[in-house]
């Protein structure tokens, strides 16, 4: 099985290159279109290093610090993998390893979209299959890699503990360091990426668009270069290092579970045909097979000149989608067949199809709220006909309304998955059935991730077709796919949230197990206690109070920018007249200082509020492993619910300005 899964995961990474010199291969445009290429590739290149040093450092003092707890302050326990000093090595050497690969995938897909994006925009003034083929490749490279690296390392870090002597069963509790340190990345990288790239477009489109009154993506306006630099670091390296992270945890978390379901089962006398290690492994294998059905679905990927390209997308995203679902099925059936119980595998393998099931219907829900063919996005556009004041109001109460069918989903996909694992009979079952269901619904995350690095390089085209001058027919054709990136970005985001939701539910009973293993008879989080009652209130709190965090960071990162542009027009009236060349790297290097200076207090806030919780409520209430797990449910719920609102909100308002823009 590991060699298999290794197998498929360097395969893919070969095919990653491939796609990426066949993109890099194709033509580069006009001399005006490379220099300003060339200005995005250097902006983006230069947050990216000073970012990646911040991190860094944060990085370097959490590995000394889980270092020195498992070292030092934590107790021995019976239920203990190994010695403590081996549990501090392997756990930090597995963070510290999880942070490297998850900072490596985000930059590798950033890399490819820097250079994609001149590619795209080259390539659509002679065919707009071609342009939307070069941007999904590109956008694909990102993707592969992703998945790819995320199987390579947790199945890397099996086979190198397994070597050692470490019980098979053990071996995911030493690498759940693993997953921390892609989730520290990947939460850094998404908030500076996010900062960056949302004060860099209200710098730009505040000072050029509503008070110089040029267009959008005009090369007079000093931001315009930090703006489309910063769709690449926050869609590309922030949500690569992302759904790396998502896909680490997720791997680990099943592995756990597995390992309790086959314990439990073997207990009770009922054996797997592939044993413990087969239902392990089950997550890294499914996941594999899931790689070949995205290679293949982005490859299908063709369109006409008139064709919506978003019809050409969703066409790839069915057969991934399809032929993700038969290497599921082989994968149930070859690891989950049970010789006491021969229909459980059915019963598994129906987990999967409401996992893909779900993400389909993220896909649908994803895009009624944020195309302009359907009523939402319509709805704000005709508000915007009565003023700023309506067209708020009508955004909001489309945000609001947009967190109602995503949620009921995600329940009837925990309820149903729940039911159908326990309806096989086997002690455990329930619990990964959702943990299979998640795996389903993750199992297309490689073409997922191909539409959302989609989303910039189209909107970098874009911009660099509009910045070099081209003709008004070119930057439509630019203008439909950017339209189509705007919904690919937030599909994606909602499908990042959808998982992360299914996935929540299998982590809090990982969390729960582990926490009996050391003594606490936690059976259930009862909120009927004070104490864990005010424990899921600061949970979430937390998220309201990140959220703040973060979109002040946005707002004063922002004011940073309008100043810089104010103050070129003011002392350079040439840059309006188009007599003098605006400086763009200042505005580039003022909002990444901002953007890196922003991210630091609220990022340290969501990785201390848990400690800081469990640390107070047990000294004061001897309640400490109870209180954070109501932290973490609670504030995972309204998570969930404060991120999908702001997604898909965002997306419609963003793409109700677009539909204007079109003449309506």
């Amino acid at each position: 099985m590991i060699p298999l899964v290794m197998l498929i995961s360097v395969l893919s990474l070969a095919f990653a290159v491939y796609l990426a010199r066949e993109v890099l291969a194709a033509d580069q445009g006009t001399p005006q279109m490379q220099e300003i290429a060339g200005a995005i590739k250097e902006g983006a290149e230069a947050f990216l290093r000073r970012q990646n040093a911040t991190i860094f450092v944060i990085g370097l003092g959490v590995a000394a610090v889980i270092f020195v707890l498992y070292a030092f302050v934590r107790p021995p326990n019976p239920n203990d993998p190994t010695t403590l000093f081996n549990m501090a090595v392997a756990t930090t050497l597995a963070f510290c390893f999880g942070a490297l690969c998850s900072g490596v995938s985000g930059y590798v897909g950033m890399f490819v979209s820097i250079r994609a994006n001149l590619r795209t925009a080259s390539a659509v003034r002679s065919s707009l299959n071609r342009a939307l083929q070069i941007a999904i490749r590109g956008g694909a490279v990102s993707g592969l890699f992703v998945v790819a690296m995320s199987l390579l390392g947790v199945g890397g870090l099996f086979v190198l503990l397994r070597a050692f002597g470490v019980a098979e069963e053990k071996i995911p509790l030493l690498i759940v360091g693993y997953g921390f340190g892609a989730s520290l990345v990947a939460l850094f990288a998404q908030l500076g990426g996010g900062i960056y790239t949302k004060a860099a477009d209200v710098g730009a489109d505040l000072v050029g668009k509503v008070e110089a009154g040029i267009p959008e993506d005009d090369p007079r306006n000093p931001a315009v270069i930090a703006d489309l630099v910063g769709d690449n670091v926050g869609d590309c390296a922030g949500r690569g290092a992302d759904l790396f992270e998502s896909t680490a945890a997720e791997n680990i978390g099943a592995m756990i579970l597995g390992a309790g379901l086959a314990t439990a089962a073997r207990a009770t006398n009922i054996h797997f045909a592939a044993d413990m290690l087969g239902v392990m492994l089950f997550p890294l294998v499914a996941r594999a097979f899931g790689l070949i059905a995205s290679i293949v679905g982005v490859m299908a990927v063709r369109t006409d000149e008139n064709e919506d390209p978003m019809s050409a997308l969703n066409r790839g995203y069915y057969v991934a989608a399809g032929l993700a679902l038969i290497g599921f099925g082989v994968a149930t059936r070859w690891l989950l067949y049970v010789h006491e119980r021969p229909l459980a595998w059915l019963h598994f393998f129906a987990c999967g199809l409401i996992g893909i099931a779900t993400s389909q219907a993220f896909v649908y829900i994803t895009q009624y709220y944020t195309e302009y063919r359907y009523r939402p996005v319509r709805e704000i556009a005709a508000a915007a006909q009565t003023g700023p004041a309506t067209t708020i109001i009508t955004g909001m109460s489309v945000a609001l309304e947009c967190t109602a069918v995503p949620t009921i989903v995600i329940s009837l996909a925990i309820l149903g998955s729940y039911l159908l694992g326990r309806a096989t009979g086997i002690p455990g079952a329930a619990l990964f059935g959702t943990a299979v269901a998640t795996m389903g619904m993750l199992a297309t995350a490689a073409y997922i991730l191909a539409m959302d690095t989609f989303g910039p390089i189209t909107d970098n085209a874009g911009g660099i077709v509009e910045m070099s001058h081209q003709p008004e027919d070119i930057r439509k054709k630019t203008d439909r796919l950017d339209a189509v990136g705007n919904t690919t970005k937030a599909l994606t985001k909602g499908y990042a949230i959808g998982s992360a939701a299914l996935a929540a539910f299998l982590l809090f009973s990982a969390y729960l197990d582990e926490v009996r293993n050391y003594g606490f008879k936690i059976e259930t989080v009862d909120i009927a206690k004070p104490e864990i009652f005010v424990g899921g209130l600061l949970g979430a709190m937390l998220v309201f109070l990140f959220s703040a965090l973060a979109i002040r960071a946005v707002s004063q990162a922002a004011q940073y920018v309008i100043m810089e542009v104010r103050r070129q027009f003011k002392e350079k009236p040439g840059i309006l007249a188009g007599t003098e060349r605006p400086d763009y790297g200042r505005c580039v290097d003022i909002v990444t200082r901002g953007a890196l200076r922003q991210m630091v207090l609220p990022g340290i806030l969501a990785v201390a509020m848990p400690i800081v919780t469990g640390v107070v409520f047990k000294a004061a209430f001897h309640a400490g492993a109870e209180a954070v797990a109501a932290l973490l449910m609670v504030g995972t719920m309204a998570g969930i619910l404060m991120a999908t609102m702001l997604n898909n909100g965002g997306g419609a308002w963003d793409n109700a300005k677009k539909y204007i823009e079109t003449g309506q």
